[in-house]
């Protein structure tokens, strides 16, 4: 078996009087605490503090980075363990899917799945060989061992991995009891102290072509004691539902749209289309017009109510048709697409982006716009600031591409620092430490250049490692 070492001057720049610089940086980060502000962590894991099952529950079936590599290689996503709709079908042995994983774990030389997985084998596992077809079954049994002790429940990693503050994601039809058992707890001197909160994402009852729109605006008026049905008691609903999300914890919304398309309709205007979107076939010309039009409703709420705003465009959801019918969303098929800002923005900033009380954080799937369109405007107006690289992108080429194409026009202040936006709750340490290091990277060939001093740079590898993150999401 090959030996698996993960090497100190990982993704360190290759010269040598900028390596020592970038050491010395990221030195002064790599113990900070980790502000992870958004992302998909399931909370039951926080709530009920119950062990993770074995390696392939952890670490294979959940995380679409995974297996959307296998997939596209001819591997079924059954044999690896995922269930169709519906259930149904041969339950698979979860070692007989690791060793899948094992077998095929070449696929992902080159991907930052590969630095992820072998950061959380090496340092959260203590494995010292690499993952193949004969270090299997060592890994399974040891990671599923592991994982049946005491040290590997998720409240015990929470701690040991330093992390600061989770966010999770809810709908707004989610009940939040499992923040709530947290909050609960935390209340009590002998309770667990750790800050679990959510995130208010109203796609399922904003989007008109969501799976089962219709039905989650019956279940909005049921929740909330107003018809969803009737714009301005929907609009009430969604005031109501951000309040009860601000109550258990939560700073911000996210908000997942195809495009990046806004508007800003007249009262009048809005209600014609409420009425149209809520009919039993939506067009799709309306349904991205009410998508538009709400974006900018929701940063009128957030100016209201003081969450900051997310917004995720430029993804095609669920591009494989068959994929989606057999297991659902969320299975390694959505596919960045080229996306505009300038336009698209332009209704909602005329409206709100003067605020300087309100935060709306911009992700792009689209790196073409990144110095085009995205740095000038975040640059320019006091709302916006710019996510991270983020999913396709969350890469060491890709933050060094954010980082060039953005800097120089948008600063890094106009920037919130790193994201995870992780279902994998064992990747975020290692997530984190690419992003840090990648940082010092950066800054140390600044550094190198002249164009700042090496105090600044420290103070801005502080500042992009936690500050900034913990400042934007008022965490």
């Amino acid at each position: 078996m090959r030996p698996l070492t993960l090497h100190p001057d990982r993704l360190f720049p290759t010269d040598p009087s900028v390596r020592t610089i970038a050491r010395r940086l990221y030195e002064a980060v790599a113990g900070l605490p980790i502000i992870s502000p958004h992302g998909h962590t399931d909370p039951r894991w926080f709530a009920q503090d119950q062990p993770f099952g074995n390696a392939s529950e952890l670490l294979l079936t959940p995380d679409h980075y995974v297996f959307r590599m296998l997939y596209s290689q001819g591997i079924s996503l059954e044999t690896i363990g995922l269930v169709p709709n519906g259930g149904g079908g041969t339950p698979v042995d979860p070692r007989a899917a690791w060793r899948i994983l094992a077998e095929n774990y070449t696929l992902f030389r080159g991907t930052p799945s590969r630095m992820w997985l072998d950061w959380v084998f090496a340092e959260a596992f203590g494995l010292t060989v690499q993952l193949e077809a004969a270090s299997a079954d060592l890994y399974y049994d040891t990671i599923t061992e592991a994982l049946a002790t005491e040290a590997f429940r998720p409240r015990a990693l929470y701690d040991r991995f330093n992390i600061e503050v989770i966010t999770t994601t809810e709908s707004p039809l989610d009940d939040l009891a499992h923040h709530a058992a947290i909050l609960a707890e935390k209340d009590r001197a002998d309770g667990w102290k750790g800050r679990v909160l959510t995130a208010y994402r109203p796609d399922p009852v904003i989007d008109p072509h969501f799976d089962g729109f219709r039905d989650n605006l019956r279940k909005l008026s049921e929740l909330t004691g107003e018809d969803a049905f009737d714009y301005r008691g929907y609009l009430a609903a969604h005031r109501q539902r951000r309040a009860f999300f601000a109550s258990m914890g939560a700073t911000s919304t996210d908000h997942g749209h195809p495009t990046a398309a806004t508007a800003d309709l007249t009262d009048a205007e809005a209600q014609a289309l409420f009425a149209r979107v809520t009919a039993d076939s939506v067009p799709d010309a309306d349904a991205e017009l009410f998508r538009a039009h709400m974006l900018t409703v929701m940063a009128g709420m957030s100016v209201e109510d003081g969450m900051v705003m997310q917004i995720h465009p430029g993804a095609y959801r669920n591009h494989n048709a068959s994929l989606f019918t057999r297991f659902g969303r969320d299975k390694g098929a959505d596919i960045p697409m080229a996306t505009e800002y300038v336009h698209a923005l332009r209704p909602l900033l005329s409206r709100y982006g003067n605020e300087t009380n309100l935060t709306i954080i911009l992700f792009t799937l689209d790196e073409t716009s990144y110095a085009r369109e995205l740095a000038p405007l975040a640059g320019h107006y006091p709302a916006l600031k710019l996510g991270p690289a983020w999913w396709f992108h969350d890469s060491p080429e890709g933050m060094r591409r954010f980082r060039n194409q953005m800097t120089e026009t948008a600063g890094f202040y106009n920037t919130v620092g790193f994201n995870d936006d992780t279902r994998a709750f064992l990747s975020i340490p290692a997530r984190h430490d690419v992003a840090r290091r990648i940082d010092c990277g950066f800054l140390a060939q600044w550094v190198a250049e002249h164009r700042m001093e090496e105090w600044e740079a420290a103070e801005l590898a502080i500042d992009l490692s936690y500050t900034l993150a913990k400042k934007a999401y008022k965490l």
